[in-house]
């Protein structure tokens, strides 16, 4: 998500769940079979510490099928989503989070009866119970107006003038546009193809695959084969000028703009977005080879007032760039595809992972095309906040659910990376950060499993510098570096 010196607002993280329960149609077929030995339900939740209720227990998702219809005169999404798994246990049933209205559900061909359960629940009860082990395909038919879906007055639906609408934020957004696994320990690839009226354009992750048009209505064709948490899923329906071109390294670049934006916001939009193969470029011999086969951005016409890292193809407000061009939020999200999207936070405590190297990114884009070094802008930061300000009161490495976006995350999540990187030095600094990347690849990872790893490259103890600016409330007596 976008940096604090850059971003306009986030929203704070997290949603409550509510208690209410609805029950929905979908009667059991075939005959009655025994369950077997020790099935059970599936969890409602993975057990976040942040967002208990978020993910389901008892499954992995390997991938997303999702075929979209959406009427931008009525804000109307009609959808069949097939969710392709393995059972991790025995299975009587289990969860889909999901907020719209389900109309039939069927688990490996046979109707299977479910119900919702809470805000975001979707308790599907196959008409056979699944073993460990079993391969599952579960189709999800629905209907509904996402736009009209609030839980605890909140939305990830965001419409735009031109009737489009746009799925993305943090840390949840599927729930508004498709059934999922939300919750970034379980990724998986996807395929999402989105039918919209002539005149609009469907834009998602990963490359475009195909585009067909037929009876008054387009066709759009996406394909994510890298896997992909499902709040980094994104979708954008719109009336949008779209660019494309090609890296230096061959990959595609697709960046797309809203043809209604004022006409400075898109010019320095333009002007920012057009760097994303040169930041790509640069970020590869920094961090590591590119860890996905696409890049660019879309800037739609929405109020929402932040940038997030959706998987190979960010999404920015334009709020961004109405004072000029912006190419920092664009090296913080890009920063992103390595820190957060190929490596996931395991948990949500550990958004450190993301939010402190992408805003470090930053400070070294900065110290390596001619502006203030990353001691400076350390330097500049600590300054920036007195003693007795609060902002020392919030622990990067464990803000809480209440803090999780909040600046001392971004801000002295980046002063922990330069106090690292004094620690060891250029040398292991940048060995640590490039072997990172790439050990834990497309899974995700915990803080304590980077502290570990930046021991096992640097051969020193680390637990002080660490515990200090990750850890301990209040301001170090002095800022990193000196």
């Amino acid at each position: 998500m976008g940096n604090t010196s850059t971003r306009i607002a986030t929203r704070s993280a997290g949603v409550a769940v509510s208690a209410a329960v609805v029950l929905a149609g979908g009667a059991l077929t075939g005959a009655a079979q025994a369950a077997p030995p020790h099935a059970g339900p599936g969890s409602s939740g993975v057990g976040d510490p942040y967002y208990p209720e978020y993910g389901n227990g008892g499954y992995d998702v390997s991938h997303y099928g999702l075929k979209l219809k959406y009427q931008p005169a009525t804000d109307r999404l009609d959808g069949t989503a097939t969710v392709t798994a393995r059972t991790t246990q025995a299975l009587t049933s289990f969860n889909l989070d999901f907020g719209l209205k389900v109309t039939g559900v069927t688990v490996n061909g046979r109707r299977a009866a479910f119900r919702t359960a809470s805000a975001h629940e979707l308790v599907i009860t196959p008409a056979r119970p699944l073993r460990k082990g079993q391969r599952v395909t579960t189709v999800v038919t629905y209907g509904d107006t996402p736009g009209q879906v609030k839980v605890s007055g909140i939305t990830s639906w965001h419409r735009s003038p031109d009737g489009g609408a746009v799925a993305a934020n943090e840390p949840e957004s599927a729930w508004w546009w498709f059934p999922s696994n939300d919750h970034p320990t379980d990724k998986a690839t996807y395929d999402v193809s989105v039918t919209v009226p002539d005149g609009y354009q469907a834009v998602s992750n990963g490359r475009a695959t195909g585009t067909r048009r037929a009876g008054g209505w387009t066709r759009y064709d996406w394909r994510e084969h890298r896997p992909q948490a499902s709040y980094l899923a994104t979708l954008a329906v719109g009336k949008f000028d779209v660019t494309t071109s090609r890296a230096p390294n061959g990959l595609p670049v697709v960046n797309a703009y809203s043809r209604d934006l004022p006409a400075d916001v898109r010019k320095n939009a333009q002007q920012s977005l057009e760097r994303s193969a040169e930041v790509v470029q640069w970020g590869s011999k920094v961090f590591g080879p590119y860890p996905f086969d696409a890049l660019g951005g879309y800037v739609p016409n929405v109020k929402a007032g932040f940038a997030l890292e959706t998987q190979t193809r960010p999404f920015y407000s334009p709020a961004f760039f109405r004072k000029g061009p912006n190419v920092d939020v664009v090296v913080h999200e890009l920063a992103h595809q390595w820190f957060g999207d190929s490596v996931s936070l395991r948990t949500w405590r550990d958004i450190w992972l993301n939010e402190g190297f992408a805003s470090y990114a930053e400070w070294l884009w900065s110290e390596q095309h001619g502006g203030d070094s990353a001691q400076k802008w350390a330097d500049r930061t600590y300054a920036q906040y007195a003693a007795g300000d609060k902002f020392w009161q919030v622990k990067p490495g464990d803000p809480g659910a209440a803090n999780q976006f909040h600046g001392a995350v971004y801000d002295r999540g980046a002063l922990a990376v330069h106090a690292l990187r004094a620690a060891v030095g250029d040398r292991d600094f940048f060995r640590i950060v490039r072997s990172w990347t790439a050990a834990k690849r497309n899974g995700t990872a915990t803080i304590e499993e980077f502290v570990a790893h930046a021991e096992r490259v640097s051969g020193e103890r680390l637990d002080q510098v660490f515990r200090t600016w990750l850890f301990t409330p209040g301001r170090p007596a002095k800022g990193p570096g000196h």
